[in-house]
């Protein structure tokens, strides 16, 4: 749905040890062509990383040669329901994560899906934003249980039932998952009070059972995602305004990079702020989202924090959402074929962050909540640059037509860009399993 959004705003956006259980053990490189017909490259023009590729970039290899796959652990995440197969933009769920699955020598999938808010729909037939997020928390946490909650189409029609879908999907996911990722969001702007508090007291319950509420941040930089059910006009200009609900202080807010790594091994190079520029022209027309709420107080985690004011500063972390540089995701075509697409935008790096807490979950022994205080204590501490990679270049300035709006430049420690950083697993899951301020 924040592709959706993103979607609209472009309108505006112009220019005048033993592997796990059925984890194979292959290199990390992955490479060559599947039996299946799907080739290394998602596009002729972009070259993906594999998901063994990925989990050596961010340190998640090791634990799961470890056997700390997520197993045990539940993800839970909203989804639109489709009524009709129609390739490309619609698949199968099933028949993608068994490619998925055969492609890149992954056990099957733990897949559920309830259709409690969207009674009739079909259980397997899933949009694009469905298919990354599913593969994404499969390929960092490939033993977690992922439950789909399924909504209408029509109920993301405006700002108010989207973020109703939302409070509701919080508030099942508390009742029996251990994480909830969060792809969708609109702009701080958009909703009601009434809103905003229905959603913070679902959030509320969630902390209170441990249960850990991820979200991306949103793919227009440092302007607010357009209102749903809103008509975007050329000459419309966003307020500056981060989405919700990353700007819930309860939420750990995730924004974009692009990252750099080695198709050989996986191993990391660099990233950049993630910015997605418009060919041949030098601007972005879409950007990691951040900023600072225009609702929130800042809350004590972020206190005394180099860049944050006296509101909620978005987003705390970070993940890769190029589609350049992406995860590589299998798509059935309906035809008995896949096709390699290309993850990309915030809404890839969330569930990234989702797999990963569903590990650290594992790792510790008990869910970890609300893991946002030992996210900032990480980051304040000497072990802060073996936990994270610090992303200290690029920005998220984006054009509205005809101007530049102004984003927030990348640097040394947090930022309104891509918070702390990206993950370095291997040192962050111990220490946020033996969480103690230091």
């Amino acid at each position: 749905m924040v592709a959706v959004a993103a979607a609209a705003l472009l309108a505006v956006l112009t220019v005048p040890g033993p592997s796990p259980a059925g984890l194979s053990a292959a290199s990390p490189a992955a490479g060559g062509m599947a039996a299946d017909g799907t080739a290394d490259d998602c596009y002729s023009a972009t070259t993906c990383f594999t998901p063994q590729q990925m989990d050596v970039a961010y340190g998640i290899w090791p634990l799961l040669l470890e056997g700390f796959d997520g197993r045990g652990e539940t993800v839970v995440m909203p989804e639109l329901a489709e009524q009709q197969l129609d390739p490309p933009m619609v698949s199968d769920i099933r028949q993608d994560l068994a490619g998925f699955d055969r492609r890149f020598g992954l056990p099957a999938a733990r897949l559920e899906v309830t259709t409690r808010f969207a009674p009739g729909a079909s259980r397997w037939l899933s949009f694009y934003e469905e298919t990354l997020d599913v593969e994404m928390v499969h390929a960092i946490a490939p033993s977690a249980t992922i439950d789909v909650v399924l909504f209408p189409l029509s109920d993301a029609a405006s700002a108010g039932s989207l973020i109703s879908n939302l409070t509701d999907t919080v508030r099942l996911g508390t009742s029996h998952g251990d994480v909830i990722s969060i792809s969708e969001g609109v702009g701080e702007n958009c909703a009601s009070g009434a809103v905003f508090s229905r959603l913070h007291a679902a959030l509320r319950a969630a902390d209170l059972h441990q249960v850990t509420v991820i979200a991306s941040s949103g793919d227009t930089g440092p302007v607010a995602v357009p209102c749903l059910g809103h008509f975007v006009t050329p000459d419309a200009v966003p307020p500056r305004a981060p989405s919700l609900p990353a700007s819930d202080p309860l939420v750990l807010a995730v924004g974009g990079t692009s990252l750099t790594a080695s198709h050989q091994d996986g191993g990391y190079i660099g990233e950049t702020a993630w910015s997605l520029p418009l060919e041949n022209r030098g601007v972005s027309t879409l950007a990691s989202g951040g900023g600072f709420s225009h609702v929130f107080h800042r809350p004590a985690y972020q206190n005394a924090v180099p860049g944050v004011g006296g509101t909620r500063g978005v987003p705390d972390v970070a993940a890769d959402a190029s589609g350049h540089t992406g995860m590589a995701l299998v798509i059935s075509n309906g035809r008995g074929r896949y096709e390699m697409g290309a993850a990309g935008g915030t809404s890839a790096a969330a569930p990234l962050w989702a797999g990963l807490i569903a590990v650290a979950d594992q790792y510790a022994g008990h869910d970890l909540g609300f893991v946002n205080p030992a996210l900032y204590c990480i980051g304040r501490s000497p072990a802060y640059h073996q936990a994270f990679h610090d992303v200290t270049t690029g920005n998220s300035t984006v054009m509205v037509a005809p101007n530049a709006v102004p984003g927030y430049q990348a640097g040394p420690g947090w930022d309104a860009v891509t918070g702390w950083g990206t993950p370095g697993a291997q040192a962050m899951v111990p220490l946020l399993a033996g969480y103690a301020c230091y």
